[in-house]
């Protein structure tokens, strides 16, 4: 079962106003909440009764009592909210506890088998696409270094037109890998659809397993993301997705350790670089 918190994580850029007024109470005190009533908890989130019960449900659950049971399910260093009035020390704190969260959550909750799959289809790969939007991109270039480092082609462009003309000289020899936290970009959606009427498979890497990309995606490896930042707005933190990168760079060069090998030969070639 997944943790409620990351439910509600998952869910909150898609969320109502009201919702949203919910769960901000929800995630800055987690505890607290158990022991509220649906009273309490619609006044302090200045809603009411229906709009938390319609919040329960959003979230696939039955109702107000299995919020409060899940609630109380969550270890208590997993309720970590950044907030303006901390202090320095404490924001940094819980800065450090939510980046172990996402880490830890990503690869726990990793489908071997899936993971399996994936690894043998990038190996194989001719070339392999990696494609992102906005502040995501960086993940995605980091991507293409790691994968060329260790052998296997690589390409990405940060222009959407470019890298659309690319999948277009591409064959069924290659794959495409879209890294996007909401998994709703229309972009990446159009580009997913021209890979597969050219029989090209598509591995997808979001935060929601119900997004448009992760449903169409041929494998679908979701990431988990614990970003609040001053109790309001909710950010995507690249960390996860660099993380699930990260990963699959170091369980290739685990089972080909030949791998080494092109990394120390590259790090060599520019080694004249470096003072």
């Amino acid at each position: 079962m997944q943790n409620i918190i990351d439910v509600i994580y998952n869910k909150l850029p898609q969320m109502s106003v009201t919702d949203k007024k919910i769960a901000q109470v929800v995630l800055q005190q987690p505890k607290d909440v158990v022991d509220y009533t649906i009273s309490q908890l619609a006044q302090t989130a200045a809603v009411s009764e229906a709009s938390v019960s319609r919040f329960c449900k959003n979230l696939s659950i039955d109702g107000f009592h299995q919020l409060k049971t899940r609630l109380a399910q969550v270890s208590e260093n997993e309720n970590v909210t950044v907030t303006i009035d901390d202090d320095v020390q404490q924001v940094l704190k819980n800065i450090t506890d939510n980046k172990n969260i996402e880490i830890s959550n990503t690869l726990k909750n990793l489908d071997t088998k899936k993971l399996n799959q994936v690894l043998a289809l990038i190996k194989k790969a001719r070339l392999i696409q990696v494609v992102a939007e906005g502040n995501t991109y960086p993940v995605a270039i980091d991507a293409v270094y790691k994968f060329n480092q260790i052998g296997l082609l690589a390409m990405s462009d940060a222009a959407f037109e470019t890298s659309l003309a690319q999948t277009l000289n591409m064959n069924q020899q290659d794959i495409l890998i879209i890294i996007s936290n909401s998994g709703e970009s229309k972009s990446l959606m159009k580009q997913l659809q021209v890979a597969h009427s050219q029989n090209i498979q598509v591995i997808a890497i979001t935060n929601r397993e119900d997004s448009p990309i992760a449903q169409k995606a041929d494998f679908h490896l979701k990431t988990y993301v614990r970003e609040q930042i001053f109790q309001s707005e909710y950010y995507f933190s690249r960390i996860a997705a660099s993380t699930m990168i990260e990963a699959i760079f170091l369980l290739l060069i685990g089972q080909d350790k030949a791998t080494l090998n092109k990394i120390a030969h590259h790090e060599e070639l520019i080694s004249d670089r470096k003072l």
